[in-house]
């Protein structure tokens, strides 16, 4: 293991997606993505993502090279084609043109079409949180769960982030897969030959598992069962049906080089809270966020993240030899 700085360690992996073909500022995109999900503590997200996406690369399913292209088909929507690259340079052009055009017409969307893996989604939408806006993602994902009483997966994880401003302190970010866990952790699980808990994910056979390989070729548990994969459903339709780009199930896997480009979607809304009629939403804001804290032994969502990235930003982070040599 070596421990570098996390502007020592975006430079690292940068230079390696560089190295494999992948345009500077794409490989500049992916690597602070990267980077900084290790830093929030969001492994599955983070440097173990390096073995798979340069795989990705050089069997042509990502695109290094891709250039996002951004369109107005109306004055509230920002629809950007990803070209089957890296999601996290369209993102970057969304989160670049968002706040101009939301502080102009009060509420805006960002479809992202011909997408990929965005790894840890709230990253995306805190960043415009920072700016004083309300910002929610919704991303489909290759197919990993089945609907309520099946077996066969037609939704993916479809995680949904949510971030908003808190005056005078970090923003408020909720991030959440709509399974019982995200994929990542058992993808990282496969790579360290971990078992995974019980509970997590179901075999091919609609069996539980704790075989992290068994959970990948079966399907997800629902994050509160019916409830979750209704849930998943929404997501397919606000990130899929109307972005126009492949359901879940229609998706290649974003954890092998196997067939052609996902072609999976985002969907960004962005909420000016200015443009609601009053001036009243910091101070609300500031209510309910000491109605949670005055509790004890609660805490804003997000809370352990920041602090993990509070420790990284100090300490730097350990980052396995075999990713540095990929």
């Amino acid at each position: 293991m070596t421990r570098l700085s996390l502007e020592e360690a975006e430079a690292r992996i940068a230079a390696l997606f560089a190295a494999a073909g992948t345009s500077a500022a794409n490989a500049a995109s992916v690597a602070w993505a990267l980077v900084m999900a290790e830093a929030d503590g969001l492994k599955g997200h983070g440097l173990s993502r390096v073995p798979t996406y340069l795989a990705m690369l050089k069997s042509g399913k990502i695109d290094g090279q891709a250039v996002p292209i951004a369109r107005r088909p109306k004055p509230g929507v920002l629809a950007i084609d990803a070209a089957h690259g890296f999601a996290y340079p369209a993102i970057d052009l969304a989160v670049s043109e968002l706040p101009e055009l939301a502080r102009a017409q009060g509420v805006v969307a960002a479809p992202i079409r011909r997408s990929n893996h965005c790894g840890a989604a709230g990253l995306h939408v805190e960043r415009l949180a920072e700016q004083g806006l309300v910002a929610l993602l919704f991303a489909n994902t290759p197919g990993a769960m089945a609907p309520w009483g099946g077996s066969k997966p037609v939704f993916g994880t479809n995680p949904i982030a949510f971030a908003a401003p808190l005056a005078g302190r970090e923003p408020v970010v909720i991030d959440m897969a709509l399974s019982k866990v995200a994929r990542g952790p058992i993808v990282a699980a496969r790579q360290k030959g971990e078992p995974i808990p019980e509970g997590w994910a179901l075999d091919a056979h609609g069996k539980s598992t704790t075989d992290p390989a068994a959970a990948i070729a079966g399907t997800m548990v629902p994050l509160g069962d019916a409830k979750g994969a209704t849930l998943a459903m929404m997501v397919e339709i606000l990130a899929a049906a109307l972005v126009g780009t492949h359901f879940a199930f229609q998706a290649s896997s974003f954890i092998d080089d196997k067939g052609g480009p996902p072609d999976t979607g985002q969907l960004i809304l962005v909420i000016d809270p200015a443009s609601m009629g009053g001036n009243w939403f910091a101070e609300r804001m500031k209510l309910l966020a000491h109605a949670i804290e005055d509790q004890p032994g609660t805490r804003l969502p997000g809370t352990r993240r920041l602090n993990l990235r509070a420790k990284a930003r100090a300490e730097g982070i350990l980052i396995p030899e075999e990713i540095l040599s990929a």
